[in-house]
């Protein structure tokens, strides 16, 4: 989806991290600075700080730009059709690939991070603030790879499916978008993203929508599904 988002859209929810980003954040937010910012955070301004972060988490419900982004409509419409449900947000998340220093985010997939029961269906929706290409890291696939389900995933890099294992699969496709843009994606469908080498800022917001009342599992139960280590694996 080219158009996803219009102009006004994208400035609003990157002027609303600007916002947050000058606030102290509520318990239950997550923020993540790239190693570069390391003896510098608290000495740069909101706007400064925008080419530090590599990920924020747990925030879009607090400023109404980002919810009305997250429930568009729209968005939601084609969502229901996908999920055959009513959604529910069970994740938000600011992807913020800073220019020259901003790093790859290994090959994975999104369910393995989730304490969702299998059969779960997860539509991953992934918003392009900036233009993304592959130089400053857009987002590649291995497309028709969620019909394989659960792939061990490993702690090296990153929580990641073992490289390997990946350069043993099908093409992987990369996926430019315009700014506004948005990708629309099966929560166990492989894919992750380059380094920004290039001095382009890559902003992006990504947001998962599971049918609504979906129970938990435990975390135990999660590793039983995504979690090779320990068994006999290796990576």
């Amino acid at each position: 989806m080219a158009n996803a988002y219009t102009p006004d859209e994208v400035v609003d929810s990157i002027d609303a991290f600007r916002v947050l980003l000058g606030q102290t954040m509520p318990e239950g937010t997550q923020l993540q600075f790239e190693s570069a910012a390391v003896g510098r955070v608290e000495s740069l301004t909101p706007d400064e700080r925008m080419d530090y972060v590599r990920k924020f988490m747990t925030f879009y419900h607090l400023d109404p730009r980002l919810v009305a982004l997250a429930l568009k409509p729209e968005l939601i419409e084609v969502v229901t059709r996908i999920l055959g449900a009513e959604p529910e947000v069970y994740q938000d998340m600011a992807l913020l690939k800073p220019p020259g220093i901003g790093r790859e985010k290994p090959w994975h997939q999104d369910h393995a991070y989730f304490n969702l029961p299998m059969g779960t269906p997860v539509v991953g929706v992934w918003i392009a603030l900036d233009a993304a290409y592959l130089e400053n890291g857009c987002m590649c696939f291995l497309p028709g790879g969620h019909r394989e389900g659960p792939l061990p995933h490993f702690n090296r890099r990153d929580w990641q499916i073992c490289d390997a294992d990946v350069m043993k699969k099908g093409t992987k496709v990369a996926a430019p978008l315009p700014a506004g843009g948005a990708l629309i994606f099966d929560g166990l469908t492989p894919h992750g993203t380059p380094s920004n080498r290039s001095g382009a800022r890559r902003r992006a917001l990504q947001f998962h929508y599971i049918p609504k009342g979906t129970l938990r599992i435990s975390l135990e139960e999660r590793m039983e599904l995504f979690g090779a280590e320990g068994k006999n694996a290796t990576c």
